[in-house]
């Protein structure tokens, strides 16, 4: 089960209304994101390996 505390946004979101993002929790061997403007939705999870695979695409540097 997820809760409250286990979910987190990232630090570049910011603040307050307007600074909509995605949420993660970290369920091993699963990670869930979903959406912070309507946390009560649809959560989708993804295997832990791809997950980080993808945020380690995101991080390279363009035309890698």
């Amino acid at each position: 089960m997820i809760t409250p505390g286990n979910w987190r946004k990232s630090s570049y979101s910011g603040s307050g209304d307007g600074n909509a993002c995605v949420e993660v929790a970290d369920r091993r061997p699963r990670v869930a994101v979903r959406d912070s403007k309507a946390p009560a939705r649809a959560v989708l999870t993804f295997p832990a390996p791809a997950f980080t695979a993808f945020l380690d695409a995101l991080k390279a540097p363009a035309g890698e």
